[in-house]
């Protein structure tokens, strides 16, 4: 099914739905309303986790569509009304209230933005220069298959897709490789694309409102998903160029490594080849730990639902297994840059919850 396919109906549902929970008695019978609502609800219910998450993202995205008034306030709503929440796992409930607000607080600090572009644009210098002098040939031992050329090139893309996507604001998808972003046909010429593109990312999401509505690949469909994006990729990228050329990363800032975790686990139940296989893992109620040493952040994940759900918290339920590690070192073990039986990592309880997230977890 087509991507404008599937918005399309997302959108008529909406639509619909808003229209029945908007009309008065005299327009249409309440208890046929109801009904209607009802049965649309309960056949809605049957879709899995991630298919459910999906499905708010195109209502979501259907209502931003809309300009600011009433009508777009009651698309907004749809999302909740068809869940069915009486049947959904409590841990579900209580992220989808912890997201809620921390969207409403990012859209009011523009402060934060910046600063997330200019972490980017540092990022993005970075690797610019790790690479520039660097064999495009060189194989990339953490992207099996890959050499640096690949990876420059790859890099690239999602810099010059993202810079699309803050200007232009579709609300729905663009794929890379529909965009005109001509990378050059000489590997040895990649670092300079790279940092081109790099640069026009930064200087777009420096003006571009990080509130404006945009679709996105992830829960908050707006200008200010892509600052989160870019600085995760980039700097799992770097660290990626270092272990090529050097053998190993340098230490990453313990503030942009949680910044980058925290985005992974935000996002990862919007990505279908992630939250499908969590979905089955068949864990409901085992807890995985991450501490950072280095900074003292805790993240807890806690399996079941159809999926997971994670806080900022080294409190509640005893961990079923924990990692401990500096945090740059488990944003790498969580993207597979580094194994758990690295020396660097401190483990304890079930091995095996950490082994079946990491391979339901892959990217």
């Amino acid at each position: 099914m087509s991507d404008a396919l599937l918005n399309a109906l997302a959108e008529a549902l909406a639509g619909l739905v808003t229209a029945v929970e908007t009309s008065d008695e005299d327009t249409l019978d309440r208890d046929t309303a109801v009904k209607w609502l009802e049965s649309t609800g309960h056949a809605l219910s049957g879709l899995g986790h991630a298919d459910r998450r999906t499905l708010d993202g195109l209502f979501r995205a259907a209502a931003l569509r809309e300009p600011p008034g009433p009508w777009r306030d009651g698309l907004l709503t749809v999302p909740a009304g068809l869940r069915h929440d009486d049947d959904a796992h409590p841990a579900l409930l209580d992220e989808e209230a912890r997201i809620a607000p921390e969207a409403t607080r990012l859209a009011l600090d523009d402060g934060a933005h910046l600063a997330l572009v200019d972490a980017v644009a540092e990022r993005a210098g970075r690797y610019a220069d790790t690479v520039g002098d660097a064999d495009p040939a060189t194989p990339v031992p953490t992207c099996p298959g890959w050499t640096l050329g690949d990876l420059t090139r790859h890099l690239g893309t999602v810099h010059g897709w993202a810079e699309h996507l803050v200007t232009a604001r579709p609300a729905t998808r663009v794929r890379a490789g529909d965009l005109p972003l001509d990378p050059p046909a000489d590997p040895s010429a990649y670092p300079g694309w790279f940092a081109a593109r790099a640069q026009g990312f930064t200087t777009a999401a420096r003006t571009a409102d990080p509130a404006a509505p945009v679709w996105s690949p992830g829960a908050d469909p707006s200008v200010r998903h892509y600052p989160r994006h870019l600085l995760a990729e980039t700097v799992v990228h770097l660290a990626d160029a270092e272990i090529a050329l050097t053998g190993s990363a340098r230490p990453i800032d313990p503030g942009t490594a949680a910044a980058a975790l925290d985005h992974f686990l935000t996002t990862a139940p919007y990505i279908p080849w992630i939250a499908e296989p969590l979905a089955h893992l068949d864990r409901d109620g085992a807890v995985l730990r991450l501490a950072a040493r280095d900074s003292g952040a805790v993240w807890t994940l806690v399996l079941g639902g159809g999926g997971f759900t994670w806080s900022r918290s080294g409190t509640g339920a005893e961990p079923t297994a924990s990692v401990t590690a500096d945090a740059g070192e488990l944003l790498l073990l969580l993207h597979r840059r580094y194994a758990p039986d690295d020396p660097r990592f401190t483990r304890t309880g079930d091995r095996d919850l950490l082994d079946d997230w990491l391979a339901a977890s892959a990217l």
